[in-house]
């Protein structure tokens, strides 16, 4: 029982994995059995869901999701020594519904016959059109199918709703760095399928370094390794092989930072960034902003966001913060980057350091809510605009009190009608808006003052 992926077998339903011998290095190591497994305890373990699941044979649809490099493909091929089902491989992008609907046929025809199950598993299908996917939910549902899919992409987001409600997600996490220097150690003395044929002499120093630059992805630390290690036996076949920091440097290149500009982590991070401000956390604000420009995220997103979080999260209580977000827009679109990234992070830096009232956003969220549900009022006539010869003749404008007319600049007239009146505006305590509250209890004086000497 096996399926392939181009020329090359990557499952089989024997008791090993066969796989080409000039396979890349990261191919030859995945794991044959569970115990071999590495990383991703939360699911996978003694008395774990899916080490249930796999060790009663009780298999049901299932969806992995995750990073690339942490185990999804290796886990589903794990899978194929544990059930008795037929198992077929698919990659989405190479897919079509005429493939799926082949093996939808075999897996009835199968299971009619001898009873027997049949697991479908299929590589990246977040890329999969939303036609495709309709074609496996009644099978699935029916049970004729056991879906096994992968995907780096949000499942909840790129795959149908009534496919995720009949499967079960397991969100796959980076490997931590015991993981991948483990991996690392077991291929360099491994001489199945390793590089134990080779006579290797690898420090630890060299070997976490190339963990950390991995970020969790076990596909590129491996790949680093083979690359250092084979690169140096060509030149000099039976010589030890020296794989020290400076070959692990020159092997792995620069740190990918891992980054999708419109997917999770784009998204996740700009949350990350936005509320660390909001907190007032300047140092997990600086670190979240680094990691959005390491990314390449586009500047003028970025500054959208401080300018958001200035004015929401700021607001009068530093109404500097919004003056510095709006330059910070400016200027990023005006000198690109790297210079971009000065102007942005004293504007994010600001806006997490200063004071925090919501009461401007509070303030027009209840205004434009009763705006949208409320009966609404015409404008006051006094209040009307009185520019124009008509306007008189109206009456338009004629009662209007300019109030720089009056002691401290203010009279008491109407500007809502009484019955919409409401307080919006309330100032908090912070920052500017201690003196903005003091002034409006003032106003609310001279009010109360005016209306007992009217009264009177």
């Amino acid at each position: 029982m096996c399926a392939n992926k181009g020329n090359k077998t990557l499952f089989s339903g024997s008791e090993e994995v066969n796989i080409d011998s000039a396979a890349p290095l990261a191919v030859r190591l995945r794991p044959r059995k569970l115990d071999e497994f590495i990383g991703q305890r939360h699911f996978l373990g003694p008395d774990k869901l899916l080490t249930r699941m796999l060790e009663a044979d009780k298999l049901s649809s299932l969806i992995f999701y995750g990073p690339p490099g942490v185990g999804k493909t290796s886990l589903a091929a794990v899978i194929t020594n544990y059930t008795k089902a037929k198992f077929h491989y698919l990659s989405a992008p190479a897919a079509s519904v005429r493939d799926i609907r082949q093996i939808i046929t075999a897996a009835r025809d199968r299971l009619a016959a001898s009873g027997a199950r049949t697991v479908l598993f299929i590589d990246e299908i977040h890329r999969f059109n939303r036609a495709q996917q309709d074609v496996l939910l009644d099978d699935v549902e029916a049970g004729v199918l056991i879906l096994i899919g992968a995907t780096t992409e949000n499942p909840f987001f790129s795959i149908i709703s009534p496919l995720i409600s009949r499967s079960t997600v397991f969100h796959f996490e980076p490997l931590s760095q015991e993981d991948i220097l483990q991996l690392l150690k077991t291929a360099i003395e491994d001489t199945e399928r390793g590089l134990g044929k080779f006579d290797i002499e690898a420090d630890e120093k060299t070997l976490k370094f190339l963990a950390v630059m991995s970020d969790g992805d076990a596909r590129k630390a491996l790949t680093a390794l083979e690359i250092g290690v084979l690169s140096q036996a060509a030149r000099r076949p039976r010589a030890k092989i020296k794989f020290n920091l400076e070959v692990a440097k020159e092997s792995i290149q620069q740190k990918t930072i891992d980054y999708d500009g419109t997917g999770d982590t784009h998204y996740d991070l700009a949350s990350a960034l936005q509320k660390s401000m909001r907190g007032s956390d300047p140092d997990a604000t600086v670190y979240w902003l680094a990691r959005m420009l390491a990314g390449g995220e586009d500047t003028r997103f970025i500054a959208r966001r401080i300018a958001v979080c200035a004015a929401e999260d700021v607001g009068n209580a530093d109404p500097m913060a919004t003056v510095l977000a709006a330059a910070a827009v400016q200027i990023s679109e005006f000198v690109g980057l790297p210079e971009a990234q000065l102007a942005l992070a004293q504007a994010a830096l600001y806006v997490a350091c200063a004071p925090k009232s919501n009461a401007v956003a509070s303030a027009i969220w209840q205004a434009v809510a009763d705006v949208k549900q409320q009966p609404t009022k015409p404008v006051p006539k006094h209040l009307k605009d009185s520019h124009y010869p008509a306007a008189k003749k109206l009456g338009f404008g004629a009662d209007y009190k300019y109030p720089h007319n009056f002691k401290d600049g203010f009279v008491l007239q109407e500007y809502l009608p009484a019955a919409m009146r409401k307080k919006y505006y309330i100032p908090k305590d912070s920052g500017c808006e201690k003196n903005i509250k003091r002034y409006l209890q003032k106003l609310q004086s001279l009010i109360q003052s005016s209306k007992l000497d009217a009264g009177g």
